[in-house]
């Protein structure tokens, strides 16, 4: 899954409106215009389509979970330079304040079976012995689920 594809998800799946997703910007302390923003939200083969990159998508991920959970006391955690689908689903599991039951629930109704030693090996440290990538099928998946219970659709 591409950084667009999940901010374009996440942005349907909670119905929000350019507005909003600036202000979610900007609680993660970064200023988008809404051309910007529109560039971010168009299709791949769009010819204004720009890629959001890595610490663009970490930012917005840390407003969500400034929106959804409160901002948090003192200076803001800094964007990741780098993410993995490991690091997306854990700000998203922390921005809906989910636990693991609830995170196989959702890939549950997206028709996606998956143990519970599966999805810890998700939020294990990548140097240790039972860590698992988190593929873009898992993602994509939990997603859907998500927009499922949030959405009715």
């Amino acid at each position: 899954m591409t950084n667009n594809d999940i901010l374009r998800r996440v942005r349907y799946i909670l119905d929000f409106n350019d507005d909003k997703m600036m202000s979610i910007f900007k609680s993660a302390e970064l200023e988008v215009s809404r051309d910007q923003l529109s560039k971010w939200l168009k299709k791949d083969d769009d010819t204004d389509f720009e890629n959001l990159n890595d610490p663009q998508l970490a930012t917005f991920l840390n407003g969500l979970i400034n929106e959804k959970r409160g901002k948090r006391e003192g200076e803001q955690p800094a964007p990741e330079k780098s993410l993995t689908n490991n690091i997306i689903l854990r700000k998203l599991m922390i921005a809906f304040n989910l636990k693991s039951d609830d995170v196989l629930k959702l890939l549950e109704l997206a028709d996606l079976r998956v143990s519970k030693h599966e999805l810890s090996a998700f939020f294990r440290k990548p140097n240790h012995k039972n860590y698992r990538e988190c593929q873009s099928q898992i993602l994509r998946n939990f997603l859907s689920g998500l927009q499922v219970k949030l959405r009715n659709t």
